[in-house]
């Protein structure tokens, strides 16, 4: 077990990495992805010490996810160019979140049936919905911005019950960045259209 100093100051690490990553995503530049590699490796460990399994096996995901998104920002554009901002209809979101609610359901039973694991139903909603809304920067598609307003409010909630109060405070953050993100790629993506 680690000691409150320790976890502190992780925590902090974490925190101030976890924002660039954010702040280099809105500006859509590739080094958010290392920012986020790091962020999530430390979020795994403080993850574990307090028992949000699924939030550590989030963490590992968004580790994978980095190399996925550095890729695919830089060699997954047409013609040799970065990656473009793109959209999705409305039935596409329909589906995708139908997909997360089940998802979300299915192993939250087995972890209530099969863990120790404590906020289980919120854990597992939030871990869910992130595993698609990561997915989708990687993708550079819009709307990952207004998913995450809604994941992060949980988030708020979620990080301040369990302790982890310099997290609660940068979901916090999260939320007004995540809307400043939405105009940012919403812009991008229609003066693309426009040229």
């Amino acid at each position: 077990m680690l000691n409150w100093s320790t976890l502190l100051n992780a925590e902090a690490a974490a925190v101030v990495l976890a924002l660039a990553y954010v702040l280099l995503a809105i500006r859509q530049s590739f080094w958010c992805w290392p920012a986020a590699a790091l962020s999530a490796a430390i979020y795994t460990m403080l993850f574990l010490e307090g028992r949000l399994y699924m939030e550590s096996l989030l963490q590992l995901f968004y580790v994978a996810m980095a190399g996925y998104g550095l890729w695919q920002w830089k060699f997954a554009g047409t013609h040799g160019a970065s990656l473009a901002v793109s959209t999705r209809p409305w039935r596409w979101h329909i589906v995708a979140v139908a997909l997360v609610v089940v998802v979300s359901l299915a192993v939250s039973w087995l972890m209530l049936r099969y863990t120790n694991a404590e906020e289980v139903w919120l854990d597992t909603l939030t871990t869910v919905a992130s595993l698609l809304t990561t997915w989708m920067v990687a993708r550079k598609i819009v709307e990952n911005w207004l998913y995450w307003i809604v994941i992060d409010a949980f988030y708020v909630y979620l990080f301040a019950t369990k302790g982890f109060t310099l997290t609660a405070i940068l979901y916090a953050l999260y939320l007004a960045m995540a809307a400043y993100g939405f105009y940012t790629w919403r812009k991008s993506f229609v003066a693309s259209r426009s040229a």
